[in-house]
């Protein structure tokens, strides 16, 4: 698929965001004061600059507010539910923190659960489409929620646990593009399935359905060679995970820990990237592309 730089960064921005809520809220740092205003601040302006870069990729923007209405089949819609929900669920535990220096729990823990449950509906947007067969398994929520949380507990100064997560998202990733790499095969799909033709013989393209480009090949169809596949897949493992998890064994400083969140950011648009440039709708089976 094309990869929309709305959909990067929304995917990168709001996962932090929103990973950073999950340790304010569940009080593994609990500022208050100036500190809490800066934290909370963070947290709510990368949740909201994601959503608002995610409402651009909409064709009709203005209509963003429709999106809430769809939650009973649409993971879309049940993103944009627990988002608001987090935020709001989070609010009294984020203004008693900074203008009375006292946690709310209560409302911190259940706005931690809301704002988990938003990065696993994020990732669910992806997993449940089955025309992608490299996003249709187990291994697309964890790159999502294992990336999201890093990327929190780099901000909440959490190295020790940032340090865990970052090595649990680097096998995340390997294991990602290792499965996603044969998942379109064992998809079973080719122009035979696609066409229906599949039972009198090897179908084959004689020429492509449209002259021109359209919708499909635009947001639907996106080819990246391999050699750069590997090379950017290497630079989303070395900035996004290793390199970021190697200045935190080097030191607890801030400083490395803000470099550390720097290279961690750059990684993941790598991979975020990657994502959407290495999925292969079935749709392509039309163009020729498989």
């Amino acid at each position: 698929m094309h990869p929309a730089p709305s959909l990067i960064l929304f995917t990168v921005l709001s996962g932090a965001g929103f990973g950073l809520l999950v340790w304010l809220g569940l009080g593994l740092r609990a500022p208050t004061g100036g500190v809490a205003f800066v934290l909370f601040g963070l947290g709510y302006g990368l949740a909201g600059a994601g959503l608002m870069a995610s409402a651009f990729h909409l064709g009709h923007p203005e209509r963003a507010l429709l999106a809430f209405t769809q939650w009973r089949s649409s993971w879309l819609s049940r993103e944009a539910v627990l988002a608001a929900a987090t935020l709001a669920a989070m609010a009294p535990h984020a203004a008693a923190s900074t203008f009375a220096a006292t946690a709310l729990p209560v409302f911190g823990w259940l706005g931690a659960v809301l704002a988990l449950a938003t990065i696993l509906a994020t990732a669910m947007i992806y997993t449940q489409i089955r025309a992608v067969p490299r996003w249709h398994h187990w291994s697309t929520p964890p790159v999502f929620l294992l990336a999201a949380l890093a990327g929190g507990a780099l901000l909440a100064g959490q190295r020790t646990l940032a340090l865990a997560l970052l090595a649990g998202l680097a096998a995340a990733m390997v294991a990602h593009w290792a499965f996603g790499d044969r998942r379109f095969a064992q998809a079973g799909s080719d122009m035979g399935t696609a066409t229906g033709l599949g039972g009198l013989g090897r179908v084959r393209l004689l020429e492509p359905p449209h002259s021109g480009r359209n919708y499909l090949l635009r947001e639907m169809v996106h080819v990246v060679g391999r050699k750069h596949a590997h090379k950017l897949r290497l630079i989303a493992l070395v900035l996004g995970a290793l390199l970021p998890a190697l200045l935190l064994l080097l030191s607890a400083g801030y400083v490395a820990i803000t470099l550390a969140l720097v290279l961690h950011i750059a990684g993941l648009l790598a991979q975020r990237w990657l994502f959407f440039a290495e999925a292969e709708h079935v749709v392509g089976l039309y163009y020729g592309q498989r």
